[in-house]
């Protein structure tokens, strides 16, 4: 297939072109603004088209979209704590991008698909969330993106425009932007920086390996049914604070390095996603939790060169303002 994959040069969807490209032979075009969570150098060894543009722009989802089978939209404002401080970036993604995209696929006459979030369910206290779960999003990231979900799923009863929805638990691996939880930590356990944990740090999390998840993409892509939901959901769940000690075990270092710090408003307690409709469609996670993370620690370790301009430029006054202490 040539997919349009936009938000390519992010972390899930550089990852997904990389799948796609790799073991499907995709022709794919990546759409992408270039945020400061958008990294060309993420797609240094995928052959790809690009074209430098934001999904809110008609123009050049006009221009990317020619030719394709299909469209991915991983475009996205991604990060929580960034929506509560300025939630207005996340409308105009969310909102006005998906809108954009939504019009242009129907003007094509191709397949839509939306990747979304376990978030847009809120939390649990136990149990899994199912497709049939109610939406109830706690944050602006989460309520932004269910209602780009809405939007997406207008399409297909109105107009209809084949679309799927694809809904993942709390991704991890190579190249994600150093804001969440495991490259933050990773990093600052690799230079021996404090770890903040929010609060008790006994939030629950579903992890998904982020090379599972592209997979899960593809299979709703390829065999999901037009107007459906699917919630990829990972192997395991594991509490923050269990996640950091891991890290902290995993770099070497000592434990007196955790620092807890004030929660994050409105922080859900537990994310838990049942994948059983994808899973009828021939996916199943292959990465175990244990795994992918020692995965993931060594690539951190061994790619250097590609978080060093990360942590040397914004990204430090960003952490300041957020943590109240600075990067060693």
């Amino acid at each position: 297939m040539k997919l349009l994959v936009c938000g390519g040069a992010g972390f899930i969807g550089s990852n997904f072109a990389r799948v796609r490209t790799r073991e499907n032979g995709d022709d794919v075009v990546v759409l992408d603004k270039l945020t400061y969570a958008g990294r060309r150098e993420n797609l240094a060894d995928v052959p790809h088209e690009f074209v430098h543009g934001a999904i809110e722009d008609p123009d050049a989802v006009r221009e990317a979209i020619a030719g394709a089978d299909a469209v991915v939209n991983f475009a996205a404002e991604t990060h929580v704590d960034r929506s509560i401080a300025e939630p207005d970036a996340f409308v105009r993604t969310h909102s006005q991008g998906t809108y954009v995209l939504l019009e242009a696929a129907r003007e094509a006459g191709v397949r839509y698909l939306q990747v979304s979030t376990d978030e847009v369910y809120g939390s649990i206290e136990e149990g899994s969330f199912t497709e049939q779960s109610p939406l109830q999003p706690s944050s602006p990231y989460s309520a932004t993106k269910a209602g780009a979900d809405l939007l997406v799923a207008s399409y297909f009863h109105t107009f209809g425009l084949e679309t799927v929805i694809c809904r993942g638990s709390n991704n991890y691996g190579p190249y994600q932007y150093p804001e969440k939880l495991i490259p933050l930590m990773v990093l600052n356990a690799l230079h021996g920086d404090k770890l903040p944990v929010y609060g008790d740090g006994q939030q629950v999390r579903n992890w998904l390996y982020v090379e599972d998840f592209a997979r899960g993409i593809g299979h709703a892509l390829e065999h999901g049914v037009p107007g459906e939901v699917y919630n990829v959901g990972g192997p395991d769940e594991e509490a923050n604070l269990d996640v950091v000690r891991r890290i902290v075990s995993l770099t070497g270092n000592d434990e007196s390095l955790i620092e807890y710090v004030t929660d994050r408003p409105g922080h859900d307690r537990r994310y838990s996603l049942g994948s059983e409709k994808v899973r009828a469609l021939g996916w199943s996670a292959q990465v175990r939790f244990e795994e992918g993370l020692e995965r993931t620690v060594a690539w951190y370790r061994d790619n250097r060169e590609w978080w060093a301009p990360i942590r040397s430029g914004d990204y430090r006054a960003y952490y300041e303002r957020q943590y109240g202490r600075s990067l060693g």
